[in-house]
């Protein structure tokens, strides 16, 4: 069992990550299981520089193995937006109900064939010295729905379509989500630098900031 925390200090998003991982052999724990995490701020000018200052801050703080990762949604006709401001569109309050509720303003005049988007997942592995060790980013694409639709989920899923099921994140459920989902994509796609990490044991002996980083395989799904 290697010790690993989920850098994140959102129940759901946690929950989400520890499905994925859960088959791998971790000992996982969140920012609610352990005393004293950091709120890191989000700095950053992209999904992966957020994803890294999480992983980067959290593990020297901690003195642990952490997976940062940081999400959202980008809608096309608006240029991208919300994007690494997904959490906090309507505001630094907001909520994912008003936040929902300001997307489809800002989309009301904009016809359905143009109403499409994007999720974007970036996540980074950090070791107890705060180098950033592996990282990987994924994407889902979709079509922003006119009104909510479906009770799974968390965020812009109710209203994010996946267009060859004709149905929401929110309407399709958790079993069909830990399939196709941004954050499903991104980590299958880490989970196996994660995994050469651990059995070659630097879980135990972690590199130094100088040494080099997993690369993301380009080549999975």
């Amino acid at each position: 069992m290697y010790p690993l925390i989920l850098g994140t200090h959102n129940r759901k998003k946690g929950l989400e990550l520890a499905e994925l991982l859960a088959p791998f052999g971790f000992a996982l724990q969140t920012l609610a299981d352990v005393p004293d995490p950091l709120v890191v701020d989000e700095t950053g000018n992209s999904f992966g520089e957020n994803a890294a200052l999480k992983a980067v801050q959290q593990a020297r703080h901690l003195g642990a193995w952490v997976l940062g990762e940081d999400s959202g949604l980008c809608v096309d006709p608006l240029d991208g937006r919300p994007g690494i401001y997904s959490a906090r569109y309507a505001g630094v309050d907001a909520t994912d109900e008003r936040n929902n509720a300001f997307l489809l303003e800002e989309l009301a005049g904009v016809a359905d064939e143009r109403r499409t988007a994007f999720y974007v997942c970036h996540v980074a592995l950090a070791d107890p010295r705060g180098a950033v060790r592996a990282n990987c980013e994924a994407t889902c694409g979709g079509r922003i729905r006119r009104k909510l639709s479906g009770a799974a989920g968390f965020g812009y899923d109710p209203l994010f379509e996946i267009v060859e099921y004709h149905r929401t994140f929110a309407e399709l459920g958790p079993h069909v989500k830990r399939v196709l989902s941004h954050r499903a994509r991104a980590m299958r796609r880490i989970v196996p630098q994660i995994l050469t990490l651990a059995r070659r044991g630097d879980w135990e002996f972690p590199a130094t900031a100088s040494e080099g980083k997993a690369a993301c395989p380009e080549s999975m799904p």
